[in-house]
């Protein structure tokens, strides 16, 4: 069966979406955008005499270099930030990926932006979370101790997964919106993606498993944020906005949040 919505014009995608849409210019305006509502949220937060809490990915990562560059030049402590990382890859035993791999979300994270952030601002390292393969349950004990998180940033893959949250064609929608934090393979699908677009295509390497926070934690956040700028975004963009909610689709099971916006580029936006 043919979707008309992957043959919808820029006019007729904005027209009438379930979830709130933004057209840039650039991947590097949704990128500035996102690192300016960051900062934003930081600065507001702080002036309450409130921590921050942000659900980050590694996948997109364009909004970190304009984010350590105002916190930076704006001399922005934050000491009372967190960032809950979605996701990592793990080894067949698995165990987490040694940071040094250049697949690593961990070491991407202290290589590209902790370590780049002025010492004196940076946040603590028991404020720098990543989902653990043997006490899975930490990251909403985490979320839960904190109150919450602000906002949730991530992008979307081929299958429509968010965070490693991988298409489940066998459970049902509320199924798959209350599964939390879990040790799971990665798909074929975006094995070969993830290869393509980060690993010079060795597929044969590429990491067969990976820890990943789930929909649960995804949809308690207050504000969620995804950004997409590949030419295959075209269709995901199409079909998170307009298609059915499904677990076959993981991203359109975010449709009902109250607060979700994806953001993309004129790319993705023209056919």
């Amino acid at each position: 069966m043919r979707h008309d919505y992957y043959s919808y014009t820029k006019e007729e995608l904005l027209k009438q979406p379930k979830i709130c849409l933004h057209c840039y210019e650039t991947d590097q305006d949704v990128f500035r955008h996102m690192a300016e509502e960051m900062v934003d949220a930081i600065i507001q937060n702080q002036a309450e005499g409130k921590s921050t809490i942000f659900i980050c990915p590694v996948g997109p990562i364009g909004q970190y270099p304009y984010f350590v560059r105002e916190v930076n030049r704006k001399q922005i402590p934050l000491k009372d930030v967190w960032f809950l990382n979605m996701d990592e890859y793990l080894t067949d035993e698995k165990e987490w990926i040694d940071p040094a791999h250049p697949l690593s979300f961990r070491g991407f994270m202290d290589r590209e932006v902790y370590s780049k952030i002025d010492r004196a601002l940076v946040m603590p390292k028991e404020h720098r979370i990543f989902p653990d393969p043997h006490d899975t349950e930490n990251m909403m004990r985490v979320i839960e101790k904190l109150g919450g998180v602000d906002i949730c940033f991530g992008g979307i893959g081929l299958n429509g997964h968010i965070a490693f949250n991988e298409a489940d064609f066998t459970l049902a929608p509320e199924a798959f919106r209350a599964l939390p934090t879990r040790v799971l393979p990665v798909s074929q699908e975006t094995r070969a993606a993830n290869a393509i677009g980060d690993f010079n295509g060795a597929l044969e390497d590429m990491p067969n498993y990976c820890v990943s926070i789930g929909m649960a934690e995804i949809l308690r956040a207050r504000k969620i944020r995804l950004g997409c700028f590949r030419n295959w975004h075209r269709a995901v963009v199409r079909r998170a906005a307009y298609g059915e909610p499904s677990a076959g689709f993981p991203v359109t099971l975010l449709q009902e949040h109250p607060d979700i916006t994806l953001s993309f580029t004129e790319l993705v936006a023209q056919l």
